[in-house]
């Protein structure tokens, strides 16, 4: 096996982000790896014909990606402190994007959870834990944070 130097974590900031992220950071630590922290947020193009925002979707976008950028920065803030990491919030299909962060960064391992948010979003985009899984260019650890 490679050796790991790169581990990326993508997270929903969902309490599961939080147990997995914590599980990221000691696996880290035990392979001297760096740490990069991702969240995509979900283009809604192809959900266009779904339903009909109140305004544009580009501007819609373009306000959620605000929108979670401070989200990471406090979510980051309260769970790693001082843990060096990068981080880094994309938009676009979420198993996608992952891929494409991957490979961009040379990133050696993915740690995510097998369960973030439930519900209607799961319904709606499918698993993806599981796109990440059959389409990642590395080895991905899944987590299920419900044994953690």
């Amino acid at each position: 096996m490679k050796e790991i130097k790169k581990i990326l974590v993508p997270v929903d900031f969902s309490e599961n982000s939080q147990k997995i992220l914590e599980s990221s950071v000691y696996f880290a630590g035990k392979c001297n790896a760096s740490l990069s922290v991702v969240f995509v947020v979900q283009s809604f193009e192809d959900y266009s014909g779904f339903f009909v925002p109140h305004m544009p979707i580009a501007q819609f976008e373009e306000e959620m990606l605000q929108s979670a950028e401070k989200k990471m920065e406090s979510f980051l803030e309260e769970n790693l402190g001082t843990v060096p990491h990068m981080s880094k919030v994309l938009a676009g299909d979420v198993a996608e994007e992952i891929g494409l962060y991957v490979e961009n960064e040379g990133i050696d391992l993915i740690i995510m959870g097998t369960h973030g948010y439930k519900g209607f979003e799961k319904v709606l985009f499918g698993s993806v834990a599981e796109k990440v899984v059959r389409t990642a260019p590395c080895p991905v650890m899944t987590i299920n944070p419900y044994k953690t």
